[in-house]
């Protein structure tokens, strides 16, 4: 959401940005702000301790409510298919307000997979009056389900813009205590969804071990580990003790860019890697048994191996063994934007107050529509 902040900040003379944080994820929210320079003018604050889902929701509806009745706007914007975004569109609804969707139409259609992303995406669909999707495959899904074309901006993904930003900027990776080897391959690790834990993050983790034992002298893995006791624990009593497994403190957004630079391989199940690692040219292994992003699957940078141990262990000996087949995946192919998603963005609202008359050219990431 960072770059379409910017973005709207070099039209204040047409729009005037109000931006409103709820104070999710605090460390991570905070040090993005401060790297693109934004300072909210409103923070809801609204996590505590063991938070549920249901808490997020309420708080936020609370908080959003007073905020809409202070400031009156005339378009909300929401990003993605978290559940503070799901109340921001549902707070919309109710004083009528129109609301946008950036990052809209990506399906898995499953609503347990990713849980409880799936849901909050495709009830933020039926809220919204103007969809961004990134590709043309979401686009597809959100025609499939009756939007009409015309409520609809095909602009690539912002998280794009804000990758080419920061990964252009210089980074000296030891300012956080992170020396990357030199003489071995690097492989990122990354973990966090609800439906890894349990059994799954222990077959990750399995595999992750027989991998670090396999390729002792050739491999080096490096793995941010998230704070949830679900993840951490497993993790550490599962491959603490392997000397060439270094578990280091989840990072901040910039060091995590530099450090996806520097890997050889990435294994994760988070969706935004899947996006942002191919314009790096880093292959990525997807540890997920489905995926609402398949353009960058069928493009050739991103395989889905999902949670099984045998599975996982296989397909990265693939990438370690075979340069033909590494190669294949390396290239440096990205059907998610062109750093231009926050502009096509801004000129799409715009247009749509009627400051534009002519609708903005789309992105065209020219691969296969996967629908």
């Amino acid at each position: 959401m960072a770059p379409v902040v910017k973005a709207v900040e070099q039209y204040r003379d047409m729009l005037e940005p109000l931006v409103v944080v709820t104070g999710q994820h605090r460390q991570m929210l905070d040090q993005v702000l401060k790297l693109f320079a934004i300072t909210p003018d409103y923070d809801l604050e609204i996590m505590e301790e063991n938070q549920t889902i249901t808490g997020i929701v309420t708080k936020s509806l609370r908080g959003l409510e007073e905020i809409i009745l202070r400031e009156k706007p005339e378009m909300i914007l929401v990003q993605g298919d978290t559940s503070t975004a799901f109340a921001a569109g549902l707070a919309a609804f109710y004083y009528k307000i129109p609301l946008g969707h950036i990052e809209a139409g990506l399906r898995t259609f499953d609503k347990w997979r990713p849980f409880p992303e799936e849901m909050n995406r495709k009830m933020i669909s039926d809220l919204a009056d103007l969809h961004f999707p990134p590709t043309a495959t979401a686009m597809g899904h959100l025609l499939e389900e009756k939007v009409p074309r015309e409520k609809i901006y095909l602009t690539g993904n912002t998280v794009i813009d804000a990758l080419l930003d920061v990964a252009g900027r210089k980074y000296d990776l030891g300012k956080v205590g992170i020396k990357v080897s030199r003489t071995k391959k690097n492989i990122l690790v990354t973990t966090h969804r609800r439906e890894s834990f349990g059994e799954p993050i222990r077959n990750i983790c399995a595999a992750l071990k027989r991998l670090a034992d396999t390729f002792r002298r050739e491999v080096e893995f490096i793995i941010p580990v998230h704070r949830n006791p679900l993840v951490k624990n497993v993790v550490s009593e599962m491959l603490g003790a392997s000397d060439n497994i270094k578990l280091i403190e989840p990072l901040d957004y910039e060091p995590f860019v530099h450090l996806m630079k520097e890997a050889y391989i990435i294994l994760t199940d988070s969706g935004g890697v899947q996006e942002e690692a191919p314009s790096l040219g880093k292959p990525v292994l997807v540890m997920r048994e489905k995926t609402e992003r398949p353009e960058a699957i069928a493009a050739g940078s991103v395989k889905l191996v999902g949670m099984d141990e045998q599975v996982i262990f296989d397909e990265t000996t693939r990438l370690l063994t075979d340069k033909k087949e590494y190669d294949k995946m390396a290239k440096a192919i990205n059907p998610y934007g062109d750093g231009q998603a926050s502009r096509r963005i801004v000129a799409s609202l715009l247009h749509y107050f009627g400051i534009l008359d002519k609708k903005p050219e789309e992105f065209n990431a020219k691969i296969p529509d996967q629908r």
